[in-house]
């Protein structure tokens, strides 16, 4: 196969050829009333982050809308709820502070992207208000925004996310168990979907 790989930045921005004036000059470096009303009711942000190293994790967080605390227009407090302590996202902030995010709202096609700098926070003052059920977050990053702006429409058209038509039926795929016996060796199906169901139905928080 003729790769053709592209490998520089020149040489990409020719192939596509220049971005449009408002593609450019939606670009903010602080939120706006539209950026903060967009996480106020977002109930789903992806976290993206590099290790030193540059090996790269991309990480859901998601919870009632409102769960990101805006701060003030240059920062964010992001709580992280219980997990299966891998820390992948937290490991690599600790190595690297730069991070990306995007949200969602169920039923906008618009996404909000930032980029900027976090770093982790333990305080208690700081997490008590993010607590639920009793619960507050172990650590909550701590963004500081560097870049924000409202991506297009088009991805989320494209593949229809929001349309109920889009759902598959959860049957049709293996449970996470099953993926997991066939991966792991030693694993039983249901020990393993046993395990998660109690997890997700009393660790949440």
């Amino acid at each position: 196969m003729d790769q053709q790989i592209i490998d520089s930045v020149a040489e990409l921005q020719a192939h596509y050829g220049p971005p449009g004036d408002l593609a450019v000059n939606k670009e903010l470096t602080a939120l706006d009333q539209h950026c903060r009303r967009f996480i106020e009711l977002s109930p789903f942000v992806v976290i993206a982050t590099a290790a030193a190293s540059g090996a790269a994790d991309a990480s859901p967080r998601g919870d009632a809308p409102g769960f990101v605390q805006i701060v003030d227009d240059k920062h964010l407090l992001i709580p992280d709820r219980a997990g299966n302590n891998r820390l992948d996202s937290l490991k690599n902030l600790v190595e690297n502070p730069n991070i990306g995010l995007l949200f969602f709202v169920p039923g906008m096609n618009e996404t909000l992207r930032l980029a900027g700098t976090a770093v982790l926070t333990r305080d208690p003052d700081v997490l008590a208000p993010m607590a639920v059920n009793g619960k507050p977050p172990r650590t909550a990053l701590l963004v500081t925004i560097d870049q924000a702006f409202l991506q297009c429409a088009k991805a989320l058209m494209r593949s229809k996310l929001w349309a109920p038509q889009s759902q598959i039926e959860r049957k049709s795929f293996p449970s996470l168990g099953k993926i997991l016996s066939d991966q792991i060796d030693g694993v039983n199906q249901g020990d393993a979907d046993e395990v998660i169901e109690e997890s997700q139905r009393i660790r949440m928080y």
